[in-house]
């Protein structure tokens, strides 16, 4: 017999459930249509985008924002920078901000950090550094409290292109690697000029860097693993390769439609689990339609 069983701790972290809860609350008391903006999808999640979009909550990017006036914006969990805030100011936007408490400390600490070199250098001689994905909205949102001047590094090889005889202060999106950026920390240490300073700040979140070492654990004990996300999500990329490290027989789909009935063959357990932007209701929805599928097929 088939047994089949999700993941506990998978599905929203805090600073996504938090965002979809203020869509939710905001869109039951709004009138009119549309009923409430998004600057940027809500989550990196095709399915909980269309759920949400039935509801009133109409998508828009960062030009369409520029041309909107009188009208209410959610900003998501992964945060802005102060662009997109005086952007609002001028037009007149209610910002409704879902951003992430752990985000929103991050670019605060950034911005102090960048504005302290400025009044004691007069300069930008100091290198503020984040380990992210360029482009991604969250890094977007942190290199813009430093007036766009913070380097982005990717991967540990691209630490060879910071100046190592100027001083460095590196931080970390909330969502990377904390092996990675332990890796990377190594490196400057053992490059950095005596003469230039160098601190870092772990500022990665606990609860997504958590979900590595469990992840892993819960994909070792089934003999098929289906990892749910969106194929857009950072984070859903790297806790799947975590899973296809520890388990060959993991796929990852974004829904139900793409599962494969032979992936079940000759096996006898399931596990179900997902990425910071996947709903429980969709690891559920794949749950449901394996059972319905093994069963027909036993019947």
């Amino acid at each position: 017999m088939l047994t089949v069983e999700i993941d506990e701790g998978s599905g929203f972290c805090f600073g996504v459930t938090t965002a979809i809860k203020k869509a939710e609350e905001e869109l039951e008391k709004c009138t009119g249509k549309p009923l409430l903006y998004c600057l940027g999808d809500i989550v990196h999640n095709g399915m909980e985008v269309e759920r949400l979009a039935a509801k009133g909550l109409v998508t828009i990017d960062h030009d369409q924002l520029k041309s909107l006036h009188h009208v209410k914006v959610l900003l998501r969990a992964h945060g802005e920078p102060p662009e997109t805030y005086e952007i609002a100011r001028r037009n007149h936007i209610e910002i409704i901000d879902a951003t992430c408490p752990v985000v929103l400390q991050l670019q605060r600490r950034i911005k102090k950090q960048y504005e302290a070199s400025m009044a004691t250098e007069g300069s930008t001689s100091s290198q503020i550094v984040i380990f992210g994905k360029n482009g991604h909205a969250e890094v977007l949102g942190l290199v813009g409290q430093t007036q766009n001047r913070a380097i982005v590094i990717e991967h540990l090889e691209e630490v060879t292109k910071l100046d190592f005889h100027r001083d460095i202060y590196l931080y970390s999106q909330t969502t990377k690697s904390l092996d990675e950026f332990h890796q990377i920390i190594t490196y400057i240490q053992d490059h950095i000029s005596p003469e230039a300073t160098f601190k870092s700040f772990d500022t990665i979140c606990r609860q997504v860097a958590n979900r590595m070492p469990n992840i892993a654990h819960f994909a070792s004990r089934h003999d098929v693993v289906l990892f749910v996300s969106g194929r857009k999500s950072s984070n859903g990329k790297v806790l799947f390769n975590e899973c296809r490290r520890v388990n060959c027989h993991s796929h990852h789909i974004e829904n139900a439609n793409e599962i494969d009935l032979s992936w079940f063959e000759g096996i006898h357990s399931v596990g179900i689990c997902g990425a910071t932007s996947t709903p429980k209701w969709l690891m559920e929805e794949c749950r449901d339609y394996i059972l319905s599928l093994t069963q027909s097929v036993s019947d």
